[in-house]
């Protein structure tokens, strides 16, 4: 683990990013780097911890971005537009913060030389509609031009080729991690399973976009920081891209609502909605890669993690 590092986190005041803030600032200078457009750090353990500097700033300024990351040892870029109502409302920001914005981070780091090493978040979208245990090496599969979620994949999987590209021809430290469906305490913004516990502790009907046969594999957010950790400081993972989730967490949407309501008590009922956008069907990685290079295995079950995260938002409600 990281000690007496200077460490620098775009887009740490969001939900995975303020994850791994609270995981290193005991023991490191965390410097967190975000627009605030979605804020769950004010609301988590760290807020105000004296080794925590919080920087509000966008990554597409790039006399901004320059300046915080020539301070930091190692850089978690965890800045992006994600959800896919955001995405669909805003595809041309979208694409901008995701490619532009990543473009800045990787030149900044290697501009100024100072940092060991650079952790990009890809995002599982890269694989398409279909994918059943999914390697690093599969081919990516991205929709139909104009389909707004697309554009979230495609600028994700750009950031990626990007952050290899650093590394190959700038000899910069880098490594990528293609996160698939991470909840948790202090989620944010869009999710379905952070949809369904809030929900479902109110007794409030749970709404499910389509037939509810889309399969999932669901990573509790402790795991996923667990792997990205390990992306970050291994020197094997340097210039590799892994896959982080749970592939025994597999659920349809459908099956996570009932068992919600199952492990959480709840007098919900479910019912079924039109679904207006591109789905993805199929979603369930293999972490063998991580597992072999990382020393990576998800250890939170599914219904564990509902238990955890649903005492989380009681806590906060």
């Amino acid at each position: 683990m990281l000690k007496n590092q200077t460490i620098l986190i775009t887009g740490g005041a969001g939900f995975i990013g303020s994850t791994i803030a609270q995981r290193l600032v005991d023991e490191n200078d965390v410097i967190v780097f975000d627009n605030m457009s979605r804020n769950a750090l004010k609301d988590s353990p760290v807020a105000g911890h004296p080794r925590l500097t919080v920087v509000q700033g966008d990554v597409l300024d790039e006399a901004a971005v320059t300046k915080v990351v020539g301070s930091a040892d190692y850089i978690v870029h965890a800045a992006g537009v994600a959800g896919i109502d955001t995405v669909g409302r805003k595809p041309v920001n979208t694409m901008r913060v995701n490619m532009v914005g990543s473009a800045n981070v990787l030149e900044a780091a290697a501009q100024t030389g100072r940092a060991k090493r650079v952790l990009c978040f890809s995002t599982s979208e890269v694989f398409g509609q279909h994918a059943m245990g999914a390697t690093e090496t599969d081919r990516t599969v991205i929709g139909a031009v104009g389909e707004a979620r697309w554009t979230y994949a495609v600028s994700k999987l750009a950031e990626e080729h990007l952050a290899i590209a650093y590394h190959k021809q700038m000899g910069l430290g880098t490594s990528v991690v293609r996160p698939f469906n991470v909840y948790g305490p202090g989620q944010v913004g869009e999710g379905a399973l952070r949809t369904f516990i809030q929900r479902a502790l109110r007794n409030e009907t749970i709404e499910i976009h389509g037939n509810g046969t889309q399969i999932r594999a669901w990573c509790y957010v402790d795991d996923m920081v667990d792997g990205a950790l390990a992306a970050l400081t291994l020197p094997q993972a340097i210039g590799e891209s892994f896959n982080i989730g749970n592939a025994r967490s597999v659920e349809t949407i459908y099956g996570l609502a009932n068992t919600v309501i199952r492990v959480l008590g709840s007098k919900s009922e479910i019912t079924f909605i039109r679904k207006d956008y591109a789905d993805v069907e199929l979603r369930v990685p293999s972490i063998g890669k991580a597992k072999d290079m990382l020393g990576f295995e998800a250890q939170v079950s599914l219904e564990e993690g509902i238990r955890r995260t649903a005492d989380f938002i009681k806590a906060s409600l």
